[in-house]
């Protein structure tokens, strides 16, 4: 029996949303943009998807746009206000705990001429609001800071930012990643001041390949993609209706405060048994979001873990699935020693996981530390 707790680097489909994905391939294929009447058929379930994800945001229809998931959302969303407000400045605030599609992103824009400011953590993964007031000025034109890190489930303090960035009187534009926040807690960018957020389907049972983009009314990063009238010409070339549409299904099926407490009592139970294992270190602060557990067994490295707990049908991660194995950034950046960063497992859950999945981790690891101990 398989046990998958790897559910922040993607989630199993649902069968409703599998079923979706499948009428909107072989009955409802139209192309949205075609004028015919299975055309405006597909726009209709176009449409119907844009506004469930509306309404789970909070905000309005037509401030909804289309992609292909969240790393090229967010991209848009860095690469395309930076080109829009380059003029006010070339001052970016983000963090030095990001998805790679943003870390990346600044990179690229610092080697043409951006000013980069990334905000570190303190050793238990934590950001203050002092820390973003520091560095926020009258000169920067973005701000751009995740909701829920990816490897440790940290939440950041982003429902502070709007009020820091209006009293220092900066044009910055504030994006958040919500990737790992949305479905698993309230993500509404109007309450949080977001002006930009960014979310994806396969983290919260959708398939892979499609994500949006919340840009607030008003607001007009330049498109990163050039070719056609789709998604008011911020997001041309013709949808992926088939993801979109399931997409829309997995987010009409959110029940995110009863799966919130059902993962909280998952990740209780997850904690107790890990503290048990004699050898175990707990990486994740204690007030992370209860989806995501970063744990390590000094002297065993990550990967020599994941593949003896992958033998025995146990499925974790060694950090961000994007990094593809690299040194994790993130626990470079709140100080983690190279042997604990180096040992560093990541187990992450959704409303599928059960109390057997753990206690396959569990033991699983137990068995790892006396085998493969013995083997270094």
């Amino acid at each position: 029996m398989q046990h998958y707790l790897d559910n922040s680097a993607t989630t199993i489909v649902s069968p409703t949303v599998s079923a979706k994905v499948v009428e909107m391939m072989r009955e409802n294929f139209g192309n949205p943009s075609s004028l015919h009447s299975l055309g405006i058929k597909a726009e209709h379930e176009l449409e119907k998807a844009r506004g469930i994800i509306a309404r789970e945001l909070g905000v309005n229809e037509d401030e909804i746009f289309f992609t292909s998931g969240g790393t090229e959302a967010n991209n848009l969303a860095v690469f395309g206000t930076a080109e829009w407000m380059k003029r006010r400045g070339k001052k970016i605030v983000t963090t030095a705990v990001e998805h790679s599609s943003v870390t990346e992103a600044m990179a690229h824009l610092e080697e043409n001429g951006f000013e980069i400011i990334r905000v570190k953590p303190d050793e238990n993964g934590h950001f203050t609001a002092k820390q973003f007031e520091e560095a926020i000025d009258e000169k920067t034109i973005l701000v751009s800071v995740m909701y829920v890190n990816n490897e440790l489930g940290t939440v950041l303090p982003i429902n502070k930012l709007k009020k820091i960035i209006e009293r220092k009187k900066s044009p910055a534009i504030l994006h958040s990643d919500c990737v790992q926040a949305f479905g698993k807690i309230a993500v509404k960018p109007k309450k949080l001041g977001l002006d930009i957020a960014t979310v994806s389907g396969h983290k919260v049972h959708a398939p892979k390949g499609v994500g949006a983009v919340y840009i607030k009314k008003g607001l007009h990063p330049k498109p990163i993609i050039f070719g056609g009238e789709q998604e008011k010409k911020l997001r041309p070339g013709t949808e992926a209706l088939p993801l979109i549409a399931g997409f829309g299904q997995a987010v009409s099926e959110f029940e995110t405060d009863k799966n919130f407490e059902y993962v909280k009592s998952l990740n209780s139970y997850a904690l107790e048994k890990l503290r048990a294992v004699d050898g175990v270190k707990i990486n994740s602060p204690d007030d992370a979001l209860p989806y995501i557990i970063n744990f390590s067994v000094p002297g065993i490295r990550s990967e020599t873990m994941l593949h003896f707990l992958a033998q025995r049908e146990v499925y974790v991660s060694s950090g961000s699935a994007c990094a593809k194995g690299k040194p994790s950034h993130v626990l470079s950046a709140v100080g983690l020693n190279r042997n604990t960063a180096d040992s560093a497992v990541r187990v992450s859950f959704s409303k599928e996981s059960t109390k057997d999945d753990i206690d396959a981790l569990v033991e699983g690891v137990k068995e790892g530390l006396n085998t493969l101990a013995r083997r270094m």
